[in-house]
């Protein structure tokens, strides 16, 4: 979530808090960011009566503005670029909550593991873990569509797994077994067509007539 705050007090969550209204900013899909730095700018320049701006992670389209009374928050928003206008009403605290408030997940990001980049300027673009500093909630990654690979820092929350490295290791290994069962397969059945049943050679246990003693295995005089 992208948040800024000015010098005024910031929101009440307290319920029955009626010191500020929050307002919702319709603005032009994947312009969100530069949207909300053009009303930030306008805030601070003419000290207006603005006490937070915030785009929640994911919301498309539209960014939230805190302001004491309606009359500050559309001087805000008033003529600047990829900002289309107020939505009419205001909406309480508790409605955005969920979207406001960062949820505590377990990192489940790996070295090695492949990702896709859900955030700008990189979005849509794969990458390869190189580091994970869950301290920090960073990664470090290198494209994959770089021809030479340059470390690039992102946020933990602005890329998603795609590939384990794990399975991929593992996809190969079955691979290999297969492979060998193949060839192990391959060579019983010629081992088969060579030496068909019946087609063993004759053994012969005395002379040419097989009821004659002599010319026998076992000595006479055993």
């Amino acid at each position: 979530m992208e948040e800024i705050k000015t010098n005024n007090e910031p929101l009440e969550t307290d319920e029955g808090s009626t010191s500020s209204h929050i307002f919702i900013i319709k603005v032009t899909t994947n312009k969100e960011d530069r949207a909300l730095e053009l009303i930030s700018d306008k805030v601070h320049k003419k000290g207006l009566n603005i006490h937070s701006l915030a785009r929640p992670h994911g919301l498309r389209g539209y960014i939230f503005l805190e302001a004491t009374d309606r009359d500050s928050a559309e001087e805000a928003a008033y003529n600047l670029p990829y900002v289309k206008g107020i939505i009419g009403k205001t909406v309480s605290y508790e409605e955005i909550k969920n979207m406001i408030e960062p949820v505590l997940e377990e990192i489940n990001i790996e070295k090695g593991d492949i990702v896709e980049i859900i955030g700008e300027p990189f979005k849509k673009e794969k990458a390869k873990v190189i580091r994970v500093d869950k301290s920090k909630g960073e990664t470090v990654v290198t494209l994959l569509a770089a021809v030479v690979p340059i470390p690039v820092t992102v946020k933990l929350d602005n890329v998603k797994v795609v590939r384990r490295d794990k399975d991929e290791t593992s996809e190969d290994e079955d691979q290999e077994v297969s492979e060998e069962e193949k060839e192990a397969k391959k060579s019983e059945e010629k081992i088969v067509e060579d030496t068909p049943l019946g087609d063993a050679p004759d053994i012969s246990l005395g002379g040419d007539d097989f009821g004659k003693q002599s010319g026998g295995l076992i000595p006479d005089d055993y």
